[in-house]
């Protein structure tokens, strides 16, 4: 049996899907058939690829991960099917609950082809565990990682999927105060507590330069440091700050394109940007020396003042719009996913970092 941090993002990739299938949340009916009619309903006319690539895709990984987990943790089960199962069980059910959703369509082409994906994804995992390559990826982990770094390391995967969605500030992570504040007024809306709400004499001030290049820095600087907190040696760390500089680059581009096209992929690198952006390489190469214990304190340190900073600035005109683009688009059924991840890694990131930090065995 291994430690493996594929069982936690299994369970993770399968709270997204959740979401996915059945956002938003709202117009619970009830229909007069059974949930399960759609099993024998007539294979639809017509078929968009868009629709057949995104339901095959989107249970692949989850059917990886869930044989992996298997593989490294219950080797002697049959992982393959056992994966495809499980998978196949969860797309049953949500394909069941959205008969009651009107703004979703229970198909029994969708159940087929995320069954079709998870069985891919699991076979991928199979296949790679009989050609070598996870006892490899195992070894690999032991001797880059401390043993107890499964937390850290499914919080460095999820970093650049929470980059993806658009942010006010790049690299800017756990903006939500201004949010959470408009959320809590229209849920409490003619409630008496609705007075219980801390009101604020001013509004948010939009961030300067400055406050802005900090920010970007300690952005990529965070994920460096918490990759330091789980690796011994310098020259490991170094590597694994080149390969966070750059995926924070690229995804970040990525989500500028999808937000205003490609032609527009770079254009939030102004001069604040790109000074925090160097700055952030040089700190991560200073701070390279520094022990395991210190870097966790100076990641708490780096995500508290962050957060601050975001927190007491606000969205903006042009980030509205852009929420409304991913929205209406073909994130509709998406973007809250990687939304609450922009949300909360920082959070999660920072209650990991404090559990961390209080464990007497975390080593200097």
């Amino acid at each position: 049996m291994h430690k493996t941090a594929a069982w936690p993002l299994a369970l993770i990739y399968a709270a997204l899907i959740v979401y996915a299938s059945l956002y938003p949340f709202d117009g619970w009916r009830a229909v007069g058939i059974a949930p399960w009619t759609f099993l024998v309903a007539p294979l639809p006319k017509y078929w968009l690829s868009f629709d057949v690539a995104s339901n095959v895709a989107g249970y692949g990984p989850l059917g990886f991960l869930l044989c992996l987990s298997a593989l490294r943790t219950r080797p002697r089960l049959p992982a393959m099917v056992l994966a495809t199962l499980a998978s196949g069980l969860l797309s049953l059910l949500m394909e069941s609950l959205q008969t009651y959703l009107p703004a979703r369509v229970a198909s029994n082409v969708d159940l087929a082809l995320n069954l079709t994906g998870a069985w891919l994804g699991a076979l991928a995992a199979f296949g790679l565990e009989k050609m070598g390559a996870i006892d490899r990826w195992s070894r690999f982990r032991a001797r880059w990682f401390v043993a107890d770094a499964r937390g850290a390391l499914v919080l460095l995967a999820l970093w650049p999927a929470a980059l993806l969605f658009p942010a006010s500030v790049p690299l800017g992570l756990g903006q939500v105060l201004e949010r959470a504040e408009d959320g809590l007024a229209g849920w409490l809306a003619d409630t008496p507590f609705l007075e219980w709400i801390p009101v604020r004499e001013m509004e948010l001030e939009p961030l300067l330069p400055g406050a802005e290049l900090l920010c970007v820095m300690l952005g990529a600087l965070i994920p460096c440091l918490l990759g330091y907190s789980i690796i011994r040696s310098v020259g490991r760390r170094m590597v694994l700050a080149a390969v966070a500089l750059v995926a924070g680059l690229g995804v970040s581009a990525l989500s500028a394109a999808l937000s205003y096209g490609p032609v527009h992929a770079w254009a939030w690198l102004t001069l604040p940007v790109r000074v925090g952006l160097g700055a952030a390489l040089v700190l991560s190469l200073l701070l390279l020396p520094v022990p395991r214990r210190g870097c966790a304190a100076l990641v708490l340190l780096a995500l508290v003042l962050h957060l601050s900073l975001l927190n007491n600035a606000p969205t903006g005109a042009y980030f509205a719009q852009t929420l409304q683009t991913w929205e209406q688009g073909r994130f509709i059924r998406f973007h809250g996913l990687a939304q609450w991840l922009g949300w909360l890694w920082p959070y999660a990131t920072l209650v990991y970092v404090v559990f961390r930090v209080s464990r007497r065995e975390l080593e200097n």
